[in-house]
């Protein structure tokens, strides 16, 4: 080992960030709150974002080093860009979508101070719901942890000393262990093992660098330790989605990479066989699984509804009037797909069931055909009767069927049901009228909001005051807890977040000053993000009138066409266009593309934009055009665009 040299700080703490702003924010709020009375330095490096990450923390957090990268140079390669020109004795990298608590640093430095033989240090992470993460502590992926976690042998028997190595489930979360991987989302090092065994490996862009790492560090001589005696939360899944097909690609990789560097040569062929064996079978797993729960029910339904239409034909024969056999074998399979299309469109196959959805799918599929009928042969024009037949044949199928589904299965399977969220805001009084003004503002199925006391000591009407809390929860089905960050300490949050074992209550934690709440409860989603003012078009019910205006609108136009080609110069570019909106690639309207887009909410790439309704207009305006769209969405601000831009719809 070698000998450490004076430095200037105690510790380096290194934030990569990419396009996570609101995650970042709260972060550094955490941090900042971390490093008092500490010789700290604060890095964040971002890797080309475009959701002005760099302007809020030069703007909110003065003291922090920026780097700010004109490309994605990938997780290891920005990590290594602050460590290179850090002067503490440890270094922390830190994950953007992380909170710690107050004390966190103080510990983790003591700890590091008081054992000269760690070279590194993780702790005890939890999830957005409080959840205990089990990457806290993990053991070296050998080819047999390897074929345990790939084929599900860790979990089956997580806490098996054999089959449970590599999140080593026989070691308690609560005590201090000897590890050999440390999480990349919270991995503190000591400087001079650093300096002994080398960076982060630049050929793993992201996954697999904290294990390559965490390995070598033992390989200097030094011991990894799991560290429980202060707790982060990770919300995980902000920058990339670990449920993904990709994410499965790019993580297994990384292990193949791991393997070639360090196992035998015999060893790294074995391990690389199994993890491309796992590559594809999980993938495959992945695919198949989501195709087969978006189709199994349309399919039923395509086939009962098949049957019925082709029964409707022969009322025409029982009346002794032929029905010919090309529309038979032909028209009726297409008016099918026409009217699934239509349903499929507008979300009717999604749960909860709505009649509204299945009502303006099938108007819309029939609204196609009969447009459809119109350009057909006269000898293939047979009866309109037969379509609106069909259309109700349609309609009483799915009234009969999701009923049934409703009272047979229910879940997921529910009427009309969009579920209304109870709210509980703790914190002072001023807080809560805050929070709630961003909740009224931000989320549309609102049953209540109400309130949870710091003490007795309140005007407000209250449920009582936060020592009842797990009880007002239960008893009052609380939905979703909101802290208020400026009356509790992360540490407090934090405790709060572990001990209450309540599996259908989300958390959020509200910052101080901010104009947005956010959390993550789930794996698989990238985090909820309520912001007042400027989000109500990426609220549920207004996407969905957005894509049934898309599609229906390009539907129409398609119609009209021969008309619309007098006006249009790029006729080609138009259909090009029409056809982008039907497969969703982009939007009738969207917003005016600007170089930093001044935290608008993400939505598709529009034709038009809210400039096409001025005549002219200057750089200054389209933020504020942007935002005025954004926050005050409507179907009639987006018919309105329409029409004033019609003649530009062939823009690329």
């Amino acid at each position: 080992m070698l000998s450490e040299k004076n430095y200037t700080y105690q510790l380096s703490v290194i934030i990569v960030n990419y396009n996570v702003a609101f995650f970042l924010e709260q972060c550094l709020n955490s941090v900042v709150k971390a490093s008092k009375n500490l010789a700290i330095e604060v890095y964040m490096v971002d890797n080309n974002s475009i959701d002005e990450s760099v302007e809020m923390v030069q703007s909110k957090f003065p003291m922090v080093k920026v780097i700010a990268n004109k490309e994605n140079v990938g997780f290891s390669k920005a990590n290594n860009q602050a460590i290179r020109i850090s002067d503490a004795k440890y270094v922390l990298l830190l994950n953007p979508d992380t909170l710690v608590e107050e004390d966190t640093f103080a510990k983790t430095i003591e700890f590091m101070d008081e054992h000269p033989e760690a070279g590194g240090l993780g702790v005890r992470m939890i999830d957005g719901k409080g959840v205990f993460l089990p990457e806290s502590k993990r053991g070296l992926p050998t080819p047999s942890v390897a074929f345990y976690k790939i084929f599900g042998l860790s979990k089956l028997f997580p806490k098996s000393k054999k089959f449970g190595q590599y999140h080593l489930g026989h070691l308690s979360e609560f005590e201090t262990h000897e590890i050999d991987i440390l999480s990349g989302a919270f991995m503190m090092m000591r400087s001079s093992a650093l300096d002994q065994v080398g960076l982060l490996d630049e050929a793993f862009f992201m996954y697999g660098e904290d294990i390559d790492l965490s390995y070598r560090i033992q390989l200097g001589g030094y011991k990894n330790f799991y560290f429980p005696k202060t707790q982060i939360i990770h919300y995980k899944g902000e920058s990339t989605k670990k449920s993904s097909v990709n994410y499965v690609f790019v993580f297994y990789k990384a292990m193949v990479i791991f393997a070639q560097k360090h196992f035998s040569q015999k060893n790294a062929k074995l391990f690389s066989f199994f993890i491309h064996l796992a590559i594809y079978l999980r993938a495959s797993l992945a695919i198949g699984s989501r195709i087969l729960k978006q189709i199994f029910l349309p399919l039923i339904d395509l086939t009962i509804l098949y049957f019925g239409l082709y029964a409707l034909t022969e009322q025409w024969e029982r009346a002794n009037i032929a029905f010919p056999e090309a529309i038979i074998n032909h028209l009726i399979p297409v008016y099918l797909t026409v009217w699934t299309l239509g349903l499929l469109v507008v979300g009717a196959f999604k749960n909860p069931i709505s009649w509204k959805k299945l009502f303006i799918g099938i108007l819309l599929g029939t609204f196609v055909i009969l447009a459809f009928y119109a350009l057909l042969p006269k000898n293939f024009q047979f009866s309109r009767l037969f379509i609106l037949l069909g259309a109700s044949w349609i309609s009483l199928y799915f009234l009969i069927s999701r009923i049934y589904l409703h009272f047979a299965i229910g879940k997921r399977f529910t009427l009309n049901k969009i579920r209304q969220k109870r709210y509980a805001i703790i914190g002072s009084e001023h807080e809560f009228s805050r929070i709630s003004n961003i909740l009224t503002q931000s989320q549309p199925f609102i049953e209540s909001i109400e309130y949870i006391a710091l003490n007795k000591n309140t005007h407000l009407s209250h449920l009582g005051d936060v020592s009842q809390l797990d009880q007002i929860v239960f008893i009052h089905k609380i939905n979703e807890l909101i802290f208020c960050a400026k009356d509790f300490t992360s540490s407090e949050i934090i405790n709060f977040m572990s001990k209450l074992e309540l599996p259908d209550v989300d958390f959020k934690i509200a910052q101080p000053d901010t104009d947005f709440l956010i959390g993550s409860n789930s794996i698989d989603t990238a985090g909820d993000l309520y912001v007042m003012q400027i989000n109500a078009i990426t609220k549920k019910e207004n996407q969905v009138n957005k894509r049934i205006f898309d599609v229906s609108a390009a539907l129409t136009l398609f119609i009209v066409s021969p008309i619309l080609l007098l006006k249009i110069k790029n006729k080609p570019q138009l259909y090009r266009n029409l056809f982008a909106v039907i497969k969703n690639q982009k939007s009738l309207i969207g917003f005016h593309q600007v170089k930093n887009n001044h935290g608008l909410p993400l939505i598709k790439k529009g034709i038009l934009n809210p400039m096409d309704l001025l005549p002219f207009y200057d750089e200054q305006i389209i933020d504020k055009m942007n935002i005025i769209y954004a926050r005050d969405y409507n179907l009639l601000k987006d018919f309105k665009i329409l029409l004033k831009g019609f003649s530009k719809l062939d823009r690329k």
